[in-house]
C-alpha cells in the first residue's frame, strides 16, 4: 500500500508541476482532464501525508517510551503511543478505501426510468409518487431534473417516465436504486379497506459519452408519430414524437415531451445510448462475476429491493435489511439513510474482496 501511495503523491505533484506550466495554461483542452485528474487524488494525498505524519509521531513516543526514566513522562508516552495507533488504524481504514477502483460513472449524470408494474393505477400512482421522491432527493441536492418523456394515466399516475437528473456525483448516489420497489397500502378506490401490493420498476442508467458506446444507426429502426398528451402547440398537430428500435436486442425508446421532431430524436438517442451501454455492462459482469451480489444485490430489474409499507408507517430495504418508521420521510426524499448504508455496504464487500485477492 505504501508504495501505491508514492505512486500517487508522485503522480499528484507532477501534476501541479504541469498545470503551472506556461504551456499547459495555453492549451485549454489539455487543463481541464489536469485539473479533474489532481482533484480527484487530493484527498488520497491528503489522508496519506497525514498517515506519514502519525507513524513518525507514534515512532518518536514509542522511543520515549522505551528511553524515558522518568515513570510519569513514560506513562504520557505510553497513552500518547495508544493514542496514535488508534488514529494510525483510522487512517489505514481510510486509505484501504481510497485506493479501491473507483467506479469512472459515479460523476456522470443520471437516466432514470420508472415504470408502473403489477397493480394496475395503484402502481401507476405510486410511480408518481417515486417520481416526486427523486424529485425532492434531487432538489435537496440542487440537482436538476429534466422529464424527457412520460405516459400518463387519467388518475394521475405515470404508466412510465423517463428523466435526466444532472448533478455532481447524482449516479454515485442513485445508482442503488434499480430494482423493483413494492408498496403495501389501501387504494383510494378500495371501498372495503383492503391492503393491496403493487410494484414499480426503476432503473438507474448513467449517461454515457458518444465515445462510450457505439451506436449503429443502421442497426436502429426510426418511427415518427404525433404526441398525445399535455404538451405545446405541436402537440397532436405535426410528427414530432419519435420511436426508435434498436433491431439487434430489441430495446425501444419513445420520446414526446420536445417540440420538435430534432429535440425528440437527440433525447431518444441518448436514453438508447445509455440503455445499451447498460446492457453491455450487464454482459461483461455476467462473464466476469457480479462483484455486487449478496447483500447489496445485483441490482437487477427484476429484483425486489425495497416494500414501502403504509399500515405499518415502514420502509424496509431487503438488501441491507434495513427498516425506517418514517416513511412519509422517505417519501419526501430523505433517502440518506438507506442510501449511505448501501454504499457503506458495497465499499465493505469491494474492500474485502481486494483483501482476498
Amino acid at each position: 500500500m505504501l508504495d501505491r501511495l508514492r505512486d500517487v503523491e508522485a503522480r499528484y505533484e507532477e501534476l501541479g508541476h504541469m498545470l503551472g506550466d506556461p504551456a499547459t495554461l495555453a492549451d485549454y483542452q489539455r487543463i481541464a482532464p489536469l485539473s479533474k485528474e489532481r482533484a480527484g487524488l487530493e484527498e488520497l494525498v491528503e489522508v496519506a501525508r497525514k498517515h506519514r505524519s502519525c507513524s513518525q509521531q507514534l515512532a518518536e513516543a514509542r522511543v520515549m517510551q522505551q528511553e524515558e526514566t522518568d515513570a510519569e513522562l513514560r506513562a504520557l508516552a505510553a497513552e500518547e503511543c495508544e493514542t496514535l495507533q488508534a488514529s494510525l488504524q483510522a487512517l489505514e481504514e481510510r486509505l484501504r478505501l481510497l485506493l479501491l477502483p473507483k467506479d469512472p460513472r459515479d460523476e456522470r449524470n443520471v437516466i432514470m426510468e420508472i415504470r408502473a408494474g403489477a397493480g394496475g393505477e395503484e402502481a401507476g400512482l405510486f410511480a408518481a409518487d417515486l417520481f416526486r421522491m427523486y424529485s425532492l432527493y434531487a432538489e435537496d441536492r440542487r440537482w436538476k431534473v429534466d422529464v424527457l418523456g412520460q405516459n400518463v394515466t387519467g388518475v394521475g399516475g405515470l404508466r412510465s417516465l423517463t428523466c435526466e437528473i444532472r448533478g455532481a456525483g447524482a449516479y454515485s448516489q442513485l445508482k442503488y436504486e434499480s430494482g423493483v420497489h413494492r408498496v403495501q397500502r389501501v387504494p383510494e378506490t378500495e371501498s372495503q379497506g383492503r391492503i393491496h401490493t403493487s410494484t414499480v420498476t426503476v432503473a438507474v442508467l448513467a449517461e454515457v459519452d458518444p465515445v462510450d458506446v457505439e451506436l449503429n444507426m443502421n442497426d436502429v429502426r426510426v418511427d415518427v408519430f404525433r404526441s398525445q398528451g399535455a404538451g405545446g402547440q405541436s402537440v397532436n398537430t405535426t410528427d414530432s414524437a419519435v420511436r426508435m428500435t434498436h433491431l439487434p436486442t430489441g430495446i425501444v425508446v419513445e420520446m414526446q415531451d420536445e417540440r420538435s421532431q430534432l429535440q425528440n430524436r437527440e433525447r431518444a438517442r441518448q436514453v438508447l445510448a445509455a440503455r445499451l451501454y447498460e446492457v453491455e455492462l450487464e454482459r461483461q459482469r455476467r462473464e466476469q462475476e457480479d462483484e455486487r451480489r449478496g447483500q447489496i444485490g445485483t441490482g437487477d430489474r427484476s429484483e425486489k429491493i425495497r416494500t414501502y409499507n403504509y399500515p405499518q408507517n415502514r420502509v424496509t430495504d431487503h438488501r441491507i435489511g434495513l427498516s425506517s418508521h418514517n416513511l412519509p420521510g422517505v417519501l419526501n426524499g430523505r433517502l440518506d439513510e438507506f442510501i449511505d448504508e448501501l454504499s457503506t455496504r458495497d465499499q465493505a464487500q469491494k474492500l474485502a474482496a481486494s483483501e482476498l485477492g
